[in-house]
């Protein structure tokens, strides 16, 4: 079970409750672009369940779920606790799946605050049945450096990439790509998926990629050459969207 979700960011808590707070902001970083991503953020953040702290302190989320924002010396820890779970629920099977899915995101907003702040994300987006493996030891993202280092590195995939490690935990790896972004950087994440109990009974894989302001002819080389490798490996997933 994942207990820490807790990031700190550069930033002043307004700048975070901002993020929070406009539904054209919480598309930078809440998920990946799809049809249902606009329903998907009105239901979360802004249904007649949500709870603003008046002093903007604190975010409850449908379902429960808790925003904490705190200043700190280095700017902002932004922490996300879990309502009590619910055994009767249809989701209880999920649990642990929306805890990884926090901690995504979490990260995906640290990068949206620190890196592009005015900036409008396209991303990449792919997910697997897990039942051949580790996805994060297929793209050979198993030891990379220390988060905050530089690495230069290529992946199974046959791309070379480089930047920073953005973070690494137990089942993900994000890193910063420089040729993700016309200016800046980009943000690939990698997720080894928890079980989910008759549904992914081995686990899954994922893919995030963001990229920004990405001429078209560059976005479609990403996509085509992350669909090549995703239909070699898991022939049997959706393609790339």
């Amino acid at each position: 079970m994942t207990n820490n979700l807790s990031v700190v960011m550069n930033c002043d808590a307004q700048q975070v409750w901002a993020m929070l707070r406009e539904p054209s902001l919480v598309a930078q970083w809440h998920g990946w672009e799809s049809e249902d991503l606009r329903n998907e953020i009105n239901q979360i953040y802004f249904s007649d369940t949500v709870v603003e702290a008046p002093d903007h302190t604190s975010l409850t989320v449908a379902g429960g779920d808790v925003f904490e924002l705190r200043p700190v010396p280095t700017g902002t820890e932004v922490k996300v606790t879990r309502s009590a779970l619910d055994h009767d629920s249809e989701w209880v099977a999920w649990d642990e799946d929306i805890t990884q899915g926090w901690l995504t995101f979490l990260h995906q907003l640290r990068f949206a605050i620190e890196h592009h702040p005015h900036g409008h994300r396209r991303t990449l987006f792919f997910q697997a049945a897990g039942k051949n493996g580790s996805i994060i030891s297929k793209l050979r993202l198993d030891d990379p450096p220390k988060r905050g280092e530089s690495y230069s590195l290529t992946l199974d995939t046959g791309e070379e990439i480089s930047g920073k490690v953005w973070y690494k935990t137990n089942h993900q790896v994000g890193l910063t790509v420089h040729s993700y972004a016309e200016h800046g950087d980009g943000l690939l994440i990698v997720a080894d998926q928890p079980p989910v109990e008759e549904v992914r009974p081995d686990g899954g894989s994922m893919v995030i990629i963001s990229t920004y302001d990405l001429g078209a002819h560059d976005f479609e080389a990403i996509r085509n050459r992350w669909d090549k490798w995703r239909e070699e490996k898991y022939p049997e997933s959706e393609p790339i969207g």
